[in-house]
């Protein structure tokens, strides 16, 4: 088996440019999208394929900080403050990232009751708080451990406690806000892809795979949040209550998240012309 890691559009990218991928695993539904707008490779109805829109784990935005918690991070009111400075990815490169600028809002929506000035005032200020935007995950990861920069580094809850793992749980500490994103993994056959190289069912039969109780077991033990009911219950410890929101319940579909949000001029751009302006 042959395998390709990349971000995820770059994937997609390489896929409409001839990668002869039989199935992908994305951070984001859009990127599977385009496989059938832009090639025809997938159906259009790819998320009714497999089970929980296709999405056989989830995570969400969680804080990595320093051991002892320095800053008492405990929330993202508290990404707002002056004295509590930030690492993530920059949200116009990285899909990672754009769920915590999405998280991000989600928390001011629910706080300031829709209030859409003060929910533009509450991000601004955590944009502002942002000591680095690097252009993907691994790029702030090594910002915030190895340069040691910033007080929190936010990224994907299964990220966070990989990182901590990793660079030693004496040195860092998880913090999961008491409300977040949900963010879905999207898998999907690329049908014509499979189709063409006589390798449809073993594709399928791969996905179908992932949602097993065997499997969900592995994607646990790295952090990953999964819905087998067996599984869900063998980690209950292992991941924190909180309340998940989708994007799509307040912000509608990504096309329309994209073109308000991070399109050229759209709501993003604008918040970070107010930052460097002051």
């Amino acid at each position: 088996m042959q395998q390709s890691h990349a971000g995820s559009s770059t994937q997609a990218t390489a896929i409409l440019q001839g990668l002869k991928a039989d199935v992908v695993t994305f951070n984001q539904s859009t990127d599977i999208d385009v496989l059938h707008q832009k090639g025809k490779l997938v159906s259009p109805d790819w998320r009714n394929k497999f089970p929980n829109n296709a999405s056989p784990f989830y995570s969400t935005t969680a804080f990595l900080v320093r051991k002892g918690n320095p800053k008492n991070v405990q929330d993202w009111g508290d990404l707002a403050r002056p004295d509590v400075k930030l690492v993530f990815p920059n949200p116009k490169t990285s899909g990672n990232a754009r769920y915590t600028y999405l998280a991000a809002w989600i928390y001011a929506n629910e706080t300031f009751a829709g209030d859409q000035k003060k929910i533009r005032d509450f991000v601004g200020k955590v944009l502002g708080n942002v000591v680095v935007f690097d252009t993907g995950g691994r790029g702030a990861t090594t910002s915030f451990v190895e340069r040691e920069l910033g007080d929190v580094l936010l990224t994907f809850e299964s990220e966070v406690n990989l990182i901590r793992k990793q660079y030693g749980e004496d040195k860092y500490d998880v913090v999961v806000p008491k409300i977040s994103v949900l963010a879905e993994f999207p898998v999907a056959v690329v049908e014509k892809v499979a189709a063409a190289k006589g390798t449809s069912k073993a594709a399928q039969a791969y996905l179908d795979y992932l949602y097993s109780a065997d499997a969900q077991e592995i994607l646990a033990s790295f952090f990953y949040r999964v819905h087998h009911p067996d599984v869900v219950a063998a980690h209950t410890a292992q991941f924190p209550a909180l309340k998940l929101v989708a994007v799509e319940n307040v912000f509608g579909d990504w096309q329309k998240i994209n073109e308000e949000h991070f399109a050229t001029g759209a709501t993003l751009d604008q918040l970070l012309r107010q930052i460097s302006r002051k």
